[in-house]
């Protein structure tokens, strides 16, 4: 750990930053000289931190903050060690830490350790979760009142349509994009391919499948604070907010996984299309928690703009072979890479309780060796099927009384966020949808 900044001398100062409740980086600013204590002892900040809303303000009536005296947790770095923040312009070392107990116990209501303890339960079971995402997200230039796609640094000019797969719109912003994949190779993000997408100004990159959840978790979560930040070098911003354009498609998270045993094969697959036993059960319980588990995969107002009918956003609980209108599409390939792709997040969320609620409900699955309904075909949007909930109010009711929610988190987690998102609620009622995608334009 402490041979990367001897290797980069030049480095003056440290963020330590975990993830809260909403993704947000929350930690401090620390000089280097200091790494040593701090690559070793981490630092402390009250438990309270991790559960603050979207502004960054304390949830009221919290028993985090005065209640408990706002009580000091301990925070370590976590196995990622110091990394360089590329997107700023003094040379800057980042340290992930993760929250504990003075005791060494895990700290609950750590997104991070929510998605540890499920991947410790797939590893009592010899199993071991492969995963991949495909991050979605918009360059935009809101130095106006009105939102709009960035004009080219290349020709000066605003393309203002989509551009699906467009080779063109790629080169139109090369410059940050080669810059952006040289901050991935600098902080060992596994950036993939790049591709233009349906919204104006969108785009989406691909990070590389591998057999360590907690990592890939890491990866989509340093990635988001890469590329929000590198945008405005550039002169615009990035924005994985769900929803900023009403007439085009939103963000997506998708979220492709497979398991393989200790042998590392693949239990997914049968050597045939169809896919294993293993392959449904893991459907099955996909699906039975796709409803409770909606305030994850959409955790802000501005989430349930994204999740309508024909808009590339899946809002009906199915699966389906190679169908991208289904909640849960099997794709087509190599048998050996049979895999699920969890299509219903948004690129809003936090990646860590994301990809808990999804492993976890797949583990449900699995343990109980729970059936799913036949696969759909055609268009899911045709079709007379079960819905995930449809407002952001409905989804936080149905999350705080599901039944299957405790068996992935803690019960101290689950309180935690439905206190947060009832604040914010509360709150984003009062504000336009403008001032709402102010808020959550550089936040989410």
């Amino acid at each position: 750990m402490r041979d990367w900044l001897r290797k980069h001398p030049q480095v003056r100062t440290i963020r330590v930053a975990a993830a809260d409740l909403n993704g947000q980086p929350r930690g401090k600013r620390i000089p280097a000289r200091y790494a040593d204590k701090i690559g070793t002892e981490g630092t402390r900040f009250p438990f309270s931190v991790l559960n603050l809303d979207i502004w960054g303000e304390d949830i009221e009536d919290s028993p985090l903050v005065f209640e408990s005296g706002d009580a000091d947790g301990i925070l370590k770095p976590t196995e990622r060690g110091f990394m360089p923040m590329p997107w700023l312009e003094a040379p800057t070392a980042l340290l992930p830490i993760w929250m504990y107990h003075e005791d060494g116990r895990p700290y609950e209501g750590d997104p991070r350790q929510a998605l540890a303890h499920v991947v410790d339960r797939y590893k009592a079971h010899g199993l071991t979760p492969v995963v991949a995402m495909e991050l979605e997200f918009f360059l935009i230039d809101d130095s106006g009142k009105t939102l709009q796609v960035p004009p080219s640094p290349r020709s000066g000019k605003r393309r203002k349509a989509a551009e699906i797969l467009s080779i063109r719109a790629l080169d139109a912003f090369d410059t940050f994009f080669t810059d952006l994949y040289d901050a991935c190779e600098a902080m060992d993000i596994p950036g993939d391919t790049a591709s233009s997408e349906a919204g104006l100004g969108q785009f989406e990159i691909n990070l590389m499948h591998q057999d360590d959840a907690l990592r890939a978790a890491d990866d989509a979560w340093l990635f988001k604070m890469l590329v929000k930040g590198l945008a405005r070098r550039h002169g615009f911003a990035a924005s994985f907010m769900a929803k900023p354009y009403p007439e085009y498609s939103g963000n997506g998270l998708h979220t492709h996984f497979s398991v393989i045993d200790r042998q590392g094969i693949n239990v997914f697959s049968n050597g045939g299309p169809e896919g294993s036993d293993m392959l449904r059960h893991a459907i099955a319980g996909c699906l039975h928690a796709m409803n409770d588990s909606t305030l994850i995969f959409a955790p802000h107002a501005n989430s349930y703009e994204r999740l309508v009918p024909d808009a590339h956003a899946p809002n009906q609980i199915c699966w389906a072979y190679e169908n991208r209108t289904a909640a849960i599409r099997v794709p087509s390939g190599n048998p050996a890479a049979r895999r699920i792709e969890h299509r219903v997040a948004g690129g809003d969320v936090n990646p860590y309780l994301m990809l808990a609620a999804i492993l976890g409900a797949a583990l449900h699955g699995i343990e109980t060796r729970m059936e799913p309904p036949p696969p759909i075909s055609g268009s899911a949007y045709a079709l007379d099927l079960p819905i995930i909930p449809d407002t952001w109010e409905t989804a936080i009711n149905v999350f705080e009384k599901s039944r299957i929610m405790p068996k992935i988190f803690a019960r101290e987690l689950i309180r935690n966020y439905v206190q947060t998102k009832r604040q914010e609620l509360h709150y984003m009622a009062e504000l336009s949808p403008e001032e709402q995608t102010e808020i959550y334009l550089d936040t989410v």
